[in-house]
């Protein structure tokens, strides 16, 4: 199912992997927002080890989405240090709290919505 407000735009999503429950979720809410068709996943890592053919995918997005799971904003980082403009998302920045919130379904599906609407909002102002 392709989203409607991001149907015609590329739009790269990428999140964090890391250790803590704020990483896992980063990443379960850029692989739904992917099965939903809101936009492609790509590799964050790949991005931060400097292969250029992922770079140069980066550079040329709509809108490059980057999905932290905490304030360390690790993929973040990676982009700022490349001059790649993105959209930001950081999950404790939406609620959630690293090494205490529980990351069960529903919350994966709120925060993802959340993620959405931010996704959606950023289109609109760019375009």
């Amino acid at each position: 199912m392709e989203s409607s407000c991001t149907s015609g735009s590329k739009v790269l999503l990428y999140s964090c992997s890391g250790a803590a429950n704020t990483g896992y979720l980063a990443d379960q809410i850029a692989r739904k927002l992917f099965a939903d068709g809101v936009g492609k996943m790509t590799c964050l890592a790949a991005v931060g080890a400097g292969n250029s053919g992922y770079v140069e995918t980066a550079r040329t997005a709509d809108l490059v989405v980057v999905i932290d799971g905490c304030p360390v904003s690790c993929g973040k980082q990676i982009m700022d240090k490349l001059g790649i403009r993105q959209l930001h998302v950081a999950t404790t920045d939406l609620g959630i709290e690293k090494g205490k919130t529980a990351i069960t379904a529903d919350v994966i599906d709120n925060v993802t919505e959340k993620v959405r609407t931010l996704i959606c909002d950023e289109l609109k102002r760019v375009k």
